[in-house]
């Protein structure tokens, strides 16, 4: 199998192979020990944590951690939601010469069993009463571990009191003991199919990818001020890898893990740029085009919608923008779109997003409001970004070109192949999977791409999800699915029509935003999810969303029909993962019998003509 287009970028900074993630603390300490690393809530404000500051909280907590007997090598599992101490706990293992295995704070006590067991830890820190609950529940399952810590039972303060007597001299050695070819952290795969993998990233992975990516991202991370509020799960290593990334780069983190207070903490904190699942854009969007709806003004922001993503599209073809949209984008700048940017702080001018396509709307949409979205892509196994569209080279839509230090390719059938400073060394204890995942040295994605003349990679769907209709027609369902799902009402959606006649789609509502949208078209907002899923406005309203998607590919892709179900998709339902991402092979056998009505049981309401 030959490779029919290929990008590799050269790395902009020479590789160190004796630094590990501990030394790129240290060096920021050295470089600018007073600069505000940190900010943690305090009252209605927040208060600086410099970067000296930070050191010796690590230290204090690393010496905790020897005393408690973690030897160097040694694996601690750790469950906690996205806070300051995430960082401090991550880099206090770091200078124990610990290996962190976290742990998604949703993860069931099956999943926390297999992982704790499949890891091999011997210590695990949670978070809550809840988490601890969860692990004294599989505690049986897991003889390996000694130790089970409660940050909420004060387990830090603890730790700290009984570190006292370690020296600096002993952290010293541990800190330095790790190489770059060692293992950092073990991160398990969120498992969209079969059971969750070990990831294994070493030091190397983080430090030369960080080490580049500021280079890449300068006018992100490395202008004076810069500062970012993390909200995503810093299990996951897109937040995970930004966090450090953060810290070689001297940018200011600041963390609240509710998203549901999301928007006093932007205000209160005012990051420069932020970062984001698809989602979050989408909800932004969605609320506040439902907010203007409820004040009767939804027909204005439509119109600026409208005219900040045509404003965006002319300005990145090149094209000269009418004088006449230049004038609604100034009046609509004023009334619409400088409450938006003030809703998110103020500050924000550029918004890394990952893990899920965004959609060209939407990042035009934000491109108007000033804040531009650079999208990027990566997986578990290459520590987060393989490509990611760069502030003075970027284009909306695609998830940008690849950057230093990475090689991507695609193989004859299209498929995403990467090498270079940032993937991963194997799978833990796993040869068969880790031999299966490489092709001649690079890491097979299985997800399906194609590259611009100018290298900007764009991802058009994963390899196994590809729907082949009874008619031969091959169907990628992201290029419908993220449209649809970009409707305020719609909560997931799923492609469906392998082997079948035509394309069909099954829809959830989004239980938080549909009481608005009910009441703003006149209905009950308290209506339960099975009327809603029979009410012919809220079907229209589908259909709607669906008529959008079909615009934008063949009559032969198109969704003909679609059933709403009266149900949400959850991960604790089992049918989306920690980072939200369907699993589709679970929903397809646990929703096989509405997929087979689609094709059998007649409805009224088809999209398209079927004859």
């Amino acid at each position: 199998m030959s490779a029919s287009v290929q990008f590799e970028v050269p790395a902009i900074v020479p590789a160190d192979p004796n630094a590990n993630v501990a030394d790129l603390l240290v060096e920021r300490v050295k470089a600018t020990p007073s600069l505000a690393l940190f900010a943690v809530p305090d009252g209605d404000g927040w208060r600086d944590i410099t970067a000296a500051e930070f050191q010796r909280q690590v230290t204090a907590l690393a010496k905790g951690f020897v005393a408690a007997g973690i030897q160097p090598g040694e694996k601690v599992a750790f469950i906690a939601r996205t806070t300051y101490e995430w960082s401090l706990v991550d880099f206090a293992l770091f200078f124990a010469g610990a290996v962190m295995v976290p742990v998604y704070e949703t993860s069931s006590a099956a999943q926390i069993s297999w992982i704790l067991s499949d890891s091999g830890a011997i210590a695990v820190l949670s978070e809550s009463a809840e988490h601890a609950a969860r692990v004294a529940e599989i505690r049986g399952e897991v003889p390996l571990i000694r130790e089970a810590w409660t940050m909420a039972d004060g387990a830090l303060e603890t730790l700290r009191a009984g570190g006292t007597e370690v020296t600096d001299a002993e952290i010293e050695r541990r800190r330095n003991i790790a190489v770059g070819s060692d293992i950092a952290t073990l991160i398990y795969t969120s498992g969209s199919t079969g059971r969750p993998k070990g990831c294994v990233l070493t030091h190397s992975n983080f430090v030369e990818l960080s080490r580049n990516s500021a280079k890449a991202l300068e006018e992100v991370v490395q202008v004076p001020g810069a500062s970012t509020l993390l909200f995503i799960t810093t299990a996951h290593v897109f937040a995970r890898f930004i966090s450090i990334l953060d810290i070689h780069a001297g940018v200011k983190t600041g963390h609240q893990p509710d998203t549901k207070h999301l928007l006093p903490a932007l205000g209160s904190f005012q990051p420069t740029f932020l970062l984001a699942v698809p989602r979050v854009f989408e909800k932004v969007y969605n609320s506040a085009e439902q907010k203007a709806e409820a004040g009767g003004k939804g027909k204005i922001f439509r119109a600026a919608a409208h005219t900040a993503i045509e404003h965006s599209r002319l300005q990145q073809e090149g094209k000269k923008v009418p004088l006449g949209t230049k004038i609604k984008f100034a009046l609509f700048d004023r009334l619409v779109y400088s409450k938006l940017r003030e809703a998110m702080g103020g500050r924000v001018q550029y918004a890394v997003s990952g893990s899920a396509p965004l959609g060209p709307r939407l990042g035009h949409f934000f491109h108007s409001l000033g804040v531009t979205i650079l999208e990027g892509y990566g997986l578990t196994e290459t520590t987060a970004p393989a490509t990611v569209n760069l502030a003075k080279k970027s284009k909306i839509g695609t998830v940008g070109p690849v950057l230093p230090g990475i090689g991507v390719r695609l193989a004859d059938d299209g498929e995403v192949e990467v090498r270079g400073i940032n993937v991963f060394k194997e799978y833990w204890q796993n040869p068969e999977a880790t031999a299966d995942a490489f092709h001649d040295g690079w890491f097979r994605t299985g997800d399906i791409g194609s590259f611009d003349s100018e290298g900007f990679l764009t991802i058009t769907g994963r390899k196994k999800e590809i729907i082949v209709t009874a008619g031969g027609k091959n169907v990628a369902p992201a290029a419908l699915e993220d449209p649809i799902r970009a409707n305020p009402i719609v909560g997931q959606v799923v492609v469906v029509g392998d082997q079948k006649p035509f394309i069909a789609a099954l829809v959830t509502l989004d239980p938080e935003m549909l009481p608005t949208w009910l009441a703003n078209n006149d209905l009950p907002a308290e209506m339960s999810l099975t009327e809603a899923a029979n009410n012919p406005k809220v079907r229209a309203e589908v259909q709607r969303a669906i008529d959008i998607a079909n615009k934008g590919v063949s009559r032969a892709e198109s969704i003909r029909k679609f059933t709403i179900l009266d149900t949400e998709w959850t991960e604790a339902s089992g049918h989306l993962t920690p980072k939200m991402s369907i699993k589709r092979n679970v929903i397809l056998k646990d929703f096989a019998g509405a997929i087979e009505d689609l094709y059998t049981v007649p409805v009224t309401t088809t999209n398209v003509p079927l004859g």
